[in-house]
């Protein structure tokens, strides 16, 4: 091997310069060109070659390392990439039923834009291409890609929400999404409400949601709307209605007064149209003309204690949808009634504020320990958790770190975002688990210390 006969060499000629004595040889000196024993030779050369192996071990065990790292991060983006197509294509079973479903988004024409009560509108959608639309499930709601700054935004610069479908699946070829205008900082409402005319084209993803009624079962439902959250219930009533089913089924809607009584004719004419259909409306705040007792109204909140009055049982299906507070605490009152966890389903949109699903009466929200740190990787940043923001997502954004979101809410999976290290828990069930590797932000919270690409 010839570099060990040049180091053989080396060493050799360095012997000239100093006397050496041990057990194993001499360097007898005084004159150069005196060499040293056999012994000697032999121990300077085993040393030589243990060096330069332990030299070519470290740098193939930091090659072999860095190539688990980067094919690690291959995997991990191939998984993302798999989710990412999983809920463009709807393979989990929560998208739009029909030959007619779509990969990505649709263009869609604002047909009409109604307004149903002060601060609320409806938009009749329908496909630009004019072709069949895909049936869906009651319950479900559409994704927008929206140019909130005008065109030539590119997909990430979009902002992305998710409405839900104010109607049941019909024969008349349009979708409709209702819409509040929420206060400011409302953006993306606010967007709807003051800029969007009859005649613009927007950007649509096919149905899709977890949250739906099943139209094949026969078991009775009792339908819970807080505000605005109406939409995904009316979609399922109207569906019951119009299938001409005799499922029994009651709806309880809270607002505050009667100004804010959403599509009020269309349900007090299904109330008296069809006997298996009970309606019962709450004003929180009642003004004058919102009388107690008529047209089914009731003053105060929606809550369990006025199902108990009014249902002869509790063995329904409850399907709930509205603000935050309201679902958190009907969830934990059905819970106290006996209501069983599989029978109890929920929607919302907007910041995760339901406890976790199957959390007991009483049971605190899921929330990470102290002493937590987290690291968004890209933007190089480190920092001591704050379990009183809220979610990964609000923990991100309040500290300059930039996640793409959509429905805030664990169903759209815009805001799905790599785990380098570490695991988090989920304040409630995601629409769709994404991969091992992976975490939908918005609805989650470190276990421990966590590393995330973002």
């Amino acid at each position: 091997m010839h570099w060990r006969d040049n180091e053989l060499g080396a060493f050799v000629l360095s012997a000239n310069a100093f006397r050496f004595h041990s057990v194993y040889g001499h360097y007898i000196g005084g004159r150069a060109g005196l060499t040293p024993s056999l012994n000697v030779i032999q121990i300077a050369g085993a040393i030589i070659v243990a060096a330069v192996l332990i030299q070519v071990a470290v740098l193939l065990f930091s090659s072999l390392n860095r190539l688990a790292h980067d094919r690690g991060q291959q995997r991990l983006a191939r998984k993302l990439l798999r989710y990412e197509v999983e809920i463009a294509k709807g393979v989990a079973g929560d998208v739009a039923s029909g030959d007619h479903a779509w990969p990505g988004y649709r263009k869609f024409r604002i047909q009409r834009k109604v307004s149903e009560c002060p601060g609320v509108c409806s938009f009749y959608l329908k496909p630009h291409d004019e072709k069949p639309l895909p049936s869906f499930k009651p319950g479900q709601y559409l994704t927008f890609a929206l140019n909130l700054q005008g065109e030539g935004q590119s997909a990430e610069q979009k902002v992305v929400r998710c409405y839900s479908l104010s109607d049941c699946s019909n024969s008349s070829n349009q979708y409709r999404v209702t819409i509040k205008k929420a206060p400011p900082p409302g953006v993306v409402s606010g967007f709807f409400h003051d800029l969007l005319k009859e005649g613009n084209i927007l950007d649509v993803e096919a149905p899709r949601g977890i949250f739906y009624l099943d139209m094949s079962e026969p078991r009775p439902i009792v339908l819970i709307a807080g505000g605005i959250g109406i939409t995904p219930l009316l979609s399922m009533l109207n569906a019951v209605v119009k299938s001409g089913s005799r499922r029994e089924t009651w709806l309880f809607l809270g607002v505050r007064n009667g100004k804010e009584y959403i599509f009020k004719e269309h349900l007090e004419r299904i109330a008296a149209e069809n006997e298996n259909v009970r309606l019962h409306v709450c004003y929180s705040d009642p003004e004058e003309g919102d009388v107690e007792g008529g047209d089914h109204c009731h003053a105060g909140w929606v809550g369990v204690d006025l199902f108990k009055q009014l249902l002869p049982s509790s063995n329904y299906d409850f399907y709930i949808c509205g603000p935050g507070p309201m679902m958190d605490a009907i969830t934990q009152q059905l819970a106290k009634w006996g209501v069983p966890e599989a029978s109890v389903h929920f929607e919302s949109f907007g910041r995760a504020s339901v406890k976790k699903k199957g959390a007991a009466p009483g049971e605190p929200e899921v929330e990470a320990g102290p002493g937590i740190e987290v690291t968004f990787a890209k933007s190089d940043k480190t920092l001591p958790w704050d379990p009183s923001i809220g979610s990964l997502l609000d923990f991100a954004l309040s500290n300059g770190v930039v996640i793409n979101s959509g429905c805030q809410a664990g169903n759209c999976g815009t805001c799905l975002t790599a785990v380098k290290e570490g695991e988090v828990d989920y304040l409630q069930e995601p629409g769709a688990i994404p991969e091992e590797g992976s975490c939908l932000t918005c609805i989650s919270v470190p276990k421990a210390d966590l590393t995330l690409e973002a």
